[in-house]
């Protein structure tokens, strides 16, 4: 599905500033964790995931060895999802192993902060990581939660009725980030 930019407010990012800004993160995470020894980069689904496939390209051109990149789906950890409901397939799926890794958790948008509390309450159901660090494209801000992000590609100050919404190749067929009211 390719998104009508015409009801956008606002470009953001072109293709060229995300390929950047995840280049930028990329060496960002090397430094900080003084190379990739024992990094696992995780995506939450759906954009975070090609969005860690593209940090692990950008890592493995910088180190000249590829880490692993796993995908997560955090829909039975949502703090919206009725517990009493038997765990879904994709849960059990969930086998990769994390203990004593760094764990850089990947997503396209940090808002409230509510689905990254959800990834981490279904990455600690699965193992004790070593540490986890949190890489998004853009933070626009209003946090319900204590969160925030280690990388950041671009911190996007919105009022509570805009929207942000990132489009990537993978899914949508284009790479952009646009704001909408």
């Amino acid at each position: 599905m390719v998104y009508n930019e015409d009801k956008a407010k606002a470009l953001i990012m072109d293709e060229k500033a995300i390929s950047r800004a995840i280049m930028r993160i990329a060496h960002e995470i090397i430094e900080k964790n003084k190379g990739i020894e024992n990094v696992i980069i995780i995506g939450v689904k759906t954009r975070g995931l090609p969005l860690a496939m593209r940090l692990q390209e950008k890592i493995e051109k910088i180190e000249g060895c590829q880490i692993p990149v796993y995908g997560l789906d955090i829909t039975y950890y949502r703090d919206d999802f009725d517990k009493d409901e038997e765990a879904p397939k994709y849960v059990e799926e969930f086998t990769f192993d994390i203990k004593d890794k760094i764990v850089v958790l990947v997503d396209d948008v940090l808002y409230t902060g509510r689905t990254v509390r959800a990834a981490l309450d279904a990455l600690v159901d699965r193992g004790r990581p070593k540490k986890v660090e949190l890489a998004v494209l853009i933070d626009r801000g209003h946090r319900e939660l204590p969160i925030r992000a280690d990388f950041v590609g671009k911190n996007v100050p919105t009022s509570k009725n805009e929207q942000i919404r990132v489009l990537l190749r993978e899914v949508d067929g284009t790479n952009s980030v646009l704001i909408k009211e």
